[in-house]
């Protein structure tokens, strides 16, 4: 019995030394910790200044988006992208830009959901916004400071 279970140990080791190479391998590679584009950014004053000429897409998850969103964004997340992406894109006009954001810039949810529109909805002028969800409740609460 104890030669079955080395043969076993052996084969599972085995099965393990591809994905471990491959995991070193492209460690630096992963889209979600990728730096996004200076092209792809977006600075909040940026994105407000498009005024109505921006869709705004919330890649958070389904909760946070229902406690508070940017006024006028639409959810658009990983989770429900099959069950999302028809409504957005009925929304969407080619003289639109898509500022897509997150939790923060450390949330690689906008990075995919901004990839995604591009590479399989064939879209342009998709960014992200700089800071993400943060950023924009920091430019809220400075708006009301100056008034």
């Amino acid at each position: 019995m104890a030669p079955v279970f080395r043969h076993a140990a052996l084969l599972a080791g085995l099965a393990f030394v591809p994905a471990i190479g491959e995991a070193v391998y492209f460690r630096d590679k992963i889209s979600w910790r990728a730096p996004v584009a200076a092209s792809d950014a977006v600075t909040l004053a940026q994105a407000k200044g498009w005024g109505d000429h921006a869709l705004w897409l919330d890649a958070r998850p389904d909760e946070e988006f229902a406690q508070e969103h940017v006024p006028g964004a639409m959810p658009l997340n990983e989770d429900r992208w099959s069950e999302l992406l028809p409504r957005v894109l009925e929304t969407w006009t080619p003289d639109r830009r898509i500022v897509v954001y997150c939790s923060s810039q450390a949330c690689g949810a906008s990075r995919e959901v901004s990839r995604r529109l591009r590479t399989e909805g064939g879209l342009k002028n998709v960014f992200v916004l700089e800071g993400g969800w943060e950023a924009w409740l920091a430019g809220r609460s400075e708006a009301n400071v100056e008034h």
